[in-house]
């Protein structure tokens, strides 16, 4: 038996590129989105973002978008294209992300935070903190997978290290 997408709408947030074009989530549906709010004054996001690069790689081919909201402000945007380069990121990087975008799609309002989306851009599970490789894969080959078995914790916060309900 395969498990349906939770009942939830689908998932908003418009920002800027980094060339300011204006992207939206809906761009994407049809694809298995990987949702990654950061900072360049974050240490947990300098610790995670090499991984999620590394990831992104062996998951491009499987059709998996990668996107990295930028919740850096005014003062600090202007590290934004250094920090990219420092970690090779090569997918898409959004500006002008804000703690009440955070807030809006359930993932608080700290950076890290990440949320997955499947193909009908519903937020499948969300990880508020550090998200670890392992947890990662798990989410996205359930995602990507027939969805026979039960799905991975669908919340985690960085608080209860992984131990959070299947909501």
């Amino acid at each position: 038996m395969a498990f349906a997408a939770g009942p939830g709408p689908k998932a908003e947030l418009s920002l800027k590129s980094l060339d300011g074009r204006r992207v939206r989530l809906s761009d994407y549906l049809g694809k298995v989105v990987v949702l990654n709010f950061w900072a360049t004054w974050c240490a947990p996001c300098s610790a995670e973002m090499p991984m999620l690069a590394k990831a992104e790689e062996n998951y491009r081919s499987k059709g998996v978008v990668f996107i990295a909201a930028s919740a850096d402000d005014r003062k600090t945007r202007k590290n934004v294209p250094e920090f990219v380069s420092k970690y090779n990121v090569d997918f898409s990087i959004w500006l002008d992300a804000t703690p009440d975008d955070m807030a809006r799609l359930g993932l608080g309002t700290a950076v890290p935070a990440t949320a997955l989306l499947d193909q009908e851009g519903r937020i499948e599970f969300r990880v508020q903190g550090q998200i670890q490789e392992e947890e990662l894969k798990e989410r996205l080959d359930w995602l990507l997978g027939p969805r026979t078995g039960p799905p991975p914790v669908r919340v985690r916060t960085a608080s209860d290290g992984g131990k959070s309900g299947r909501r």
